[in-house]
């Protein structure tokens, strides 16, 4: 009997796609010790979003929120997502910050890390594929996939064949925007199983209503691992259910592995907890829903939603179908990038001021600026000349130096705030927001203090 196991997305990745990553440690710490006890492969709990919006939004500090999960959660494989040289902000860090930064997640707790470039440029890679393997984890390289000219099944092979080469120990074939068909699915899995021995992992989301589809195509083509989301938050921009594909494979005649009571019991639990997001708003219906557009426009559903958003905050909701269908067209001028984190926000808030002023780049960003001077990596394509010459203004493409010096830096302008290395490379990835958690950690601390004096007198 063929085995397929699963990574269980509940705490990251599909909180991030439904709810905005605003899932509190107390909202799910009950329910860690059934999760612990299903036999999911890995579950992904940290990285991505969940970073930015501990420290910002939910008043938590990211480490000790990790180290909490490991200690509940002892049995299993603890999984996060970096962005390679961006880590898990939305630039580029200097090579040492990284490696203190995938030095300290395995410490506190990770055991997989599933590490990606936006343009798939391999460069951005190696360092954390390096030390993640240095620092005693399973370094798992992911494929950013999309459809253009220049991304075919061959050129995916040669990738995975040269993240092998650095030292990844499973590929995965990160489907962000939903937007890979059963057919695809089954032919890049079988491709990438011919060319490699190693486990390889699907991620897609429903956002088209193609991923249980493409899940079990990939599963008969020989996939190891499936990305999935307990029921009650899956769906929609969110990956498939964990519970329906256990069940549509285990009649297929192939075995998950997984335990069905704590299943059922994860599944009860987190209905409570998404209807407390619906309560209060915080899970649009819509996100549930299936979003065919992001088959025609090639972004992920998230995207789709923050362009809207834009339009929205500009009073010009009536230029969406412009900003969608000027999407497509910015993303071929910048040479074909996978649309995810952080390409996705360049091409479509630019595909906005676009429309806006009624003239191709005649305002762009600071970011578009420095993805045309080569800041961000190699282009799966190369960058139309004449809009690179727009942009620019005539500067020479001259990529900016890295601070070598950042962590030193930030050591001595935080002094006593920072508690551990970890506080300095939270400020590091989030300067602004993170010193705001500082004072308020600080703040709240003392209060607690002066309550406990007070009680004693």
């Amino acid at each position: 009997m063929k085995k397929v196991q699963f990574t269980e997305t509940v705490l990251r990745d599909a909180s991030q796609s439904l709810v905005a990553t605003r899932t509190r440690f107390d909202q799910f710490a009950p329910i860690l010790e059934t999760i612990d006890k299903a036999g999911f492969y890995s579950v992904e709990c940290w990285g991505g979003a969940t970073f930015d919006v501990c420290l910002r939004f939910l008043n938590e500090d990211p480490w000790e929120r990790l180290r909490k999960i490991r200690a509940a959660m002892p049995n299993t494989k603890l999984q996060m997502l970096l962005r390679g040289q961006n880590i898990l902000g939305y630039k580029h860090y200097p090579d040492d910050i990284v490696r203190r930064f995938v030095r300290a997640s395995v410490r506190n707790g990770i055991d997989i890390i599933r590490i990606f470039d936006a343009l798939n440029d391999l460069d951005n890679l190696k360092v954390a594929v390096e030390e993640a393997v240095n620092s005693g984890a399973m370094a798992s390289g992911a494929i950013s996939y999309t459809t253009s000219p220049v991304h075919t099944r061959e050129a995916y092979v040669k990738l995975a064949k040269e993240m092998a080469a650095m030292g990844a120990s499973s590929i995965c074939i990160k489907d962000m925007a939903g937007i890979m068909t059963p057919a695809n699915a089954y032919e890049l899995t079988a491709a990438l199983k011919d060319a490699l021995d190693l486990p390889v992992i699907i991620h897609t989301h429903c956002t088209a209503g193609m991923a249980f589809m493409s899940c079990i195509k990939a599963a008969e083509a020989g996939a190891d691992v499936l990305d999935t989301a307990i029921s009650p938050l899956s769906g929609g921009t969110s990956q498939p259910a964990t519970e329906t594909l256990y069940y549509a494979l285990k009649e297929l005649g192939m075995d998950a592995g997984l335990d069905e009571e704590a299943l059922l019991k994860m599944g009860d639990y987190f209905k409570g907890v998404r209807a407390d997001f619906l309560a209060d708003g915080t899970l649009n219906p819509i996100s549930l829903t299936t979003d065919t557009q992001c088959l025609t426009y090639q972004m992920p559903g998230g995207m789709i939603s923050n362009l809207l958003s834009q339009l929205k905050s500009l009073g010009a909701e009536d230029k969406f179908q412009e900003a969608l269908k000027e999407t497509p067209l910015v993303r071929k001028d910048m040479g074909y990038p996978p649309l995810v984190t952080p390409t996705s926000q360049l091409v479509g808030s630019q595909a906005v001021l676009n429309v806006m002023a009624g003239e191709r780049y005649k305002n762009v960003s600071k970011e578009i600026k420095a993805y045309c001077r080569g800041e961000y990596g190699k282009t799966p394509a190369p960058i139309d000349e004449e809009v690179r010459a727009k942009v620019l203004g005539g500067e020479p493409p001259v990529v900016a130096p890295l601070d070598e010096e950042a962590f030193a830096k930030a050591e001595a302008y935080l002094g006593d705030r920072a508690r551990c290395e970890e506080d300095v490379l939270s400020y590091i990835a989030f300067p602004a927001v993170a010193e705001k958690f500082f004072d308020e950690r600080d703040a709240r601390e003392q209060n607690i203090c002066k309550f406990s004096i007070e009680r004693m007198d």
